[in-house]
């Protein structure tokens, strides 16, 4: 396994190894400083690639804060190994997350999070969105790195297959296609409202964490995928009121 950096916005790096197996990207983010914070561990066995990529940018010891979107084997499956290596490093997830179960999990007690609090970086300042069953977990968020406008945006626009590490080509047909595979998203009430809040941040970057990052009109790029979850959340509706087709 290759492990690649790229800086996909000042002090934001994005740490991406392809999965041939799975045919999907796993990107893990440092935003560096004074307090350098990951979102996202990897799976325990991606942390020999993981954390000697991340030793190119900066010593392991110095990592201060690990955050992830939610409880899931990609997301914080080596958690632990990065505490051992970073002795002053603390998780910091969402209250409720950290109450249910990363203070069961970690190794050391986690930091917990309300939704909106910011941990300073040193010129970053990452602020915790708690975003609820979006795209799923009952303890699902999301970080906002306010200085670059740079959102982490987790799960949402996950895509299958190989892509370069920044693109501006648009990025909701390939996670739609991925979510007709995968059917990973809850379909609620709330999803459209969830991910519309998010692009009222006017991002400049979203950077997923199975996708590129993308660099374009980054509002109007989750208001569509908004929408296109709110069509198939209407359709499933339907379907279970017996007013629309059913599938095969």
């Amino acid at each position: 396994m290759e492990t690649e950096i790229t800086e996909i916005a000042p002090d934001v790096y994005r740490v991406s190894t392809f999965l041939d197996a799975a045919n999907l990207t796993m990107n893990q983010f440092l935003v560096d400083g004074d307090e350098p914070l990951l979102f996202h561990t990897g799976y325990r066995a991606l942390f020999p690639s993981v954390s000697a990529a991340i030793a190119r940018l900066i010593p392991l010891d110095r990592l201060r804060w690990i955050t992830f979107g939610h409880v899931e084997a990609d997301e914080c499956g080596s958690m632990n190994s990065w505490l051992e290596v970073a002795p002053a490093a603390e998780v910091a997830h969402g209250a409720m997350g950290c109450f249910v179960q990363v203070a069961d999990l970690a190794d050391r007690p986690p930091h917990p999070l309300q939704d909106g609090d910011v941990l300073a970086t040193g010129r970053r300042r990452v602020r915790h969105i708690d975003t609820p069953h979006v795209p799923h977990g009952w303890d699902a968020g999301l970080i906002f790195e306010e200085t670059t406008s740079t959102l982490l945006c987790g799960d949402l626009f996950t895509a299958f297959g190989r892509y370069p590490a920044r693109t501006t080509s648009e990025i909701v047909g390939p996670a739609l296609q991925a979510e007709d595979l995968g059917r990973a998203t809850c379909l609620t009430p709330e999803l459209g409202p969830t991910i519309r809040a998010l692009a009222d941040l006017h991002p400049s970057t979203l950077a997923p964490m199975h996708a590129p990052a993308y660099e374009g009109d980054c509002a109007a790029t989750l208001e569509e995928l908004a929408a296109a979850y709110e069509e198939r959340f209407a359709a499933e509706a339907d379907v279970r009121r017996g007013r629309g087709p059913k599938s095969d």
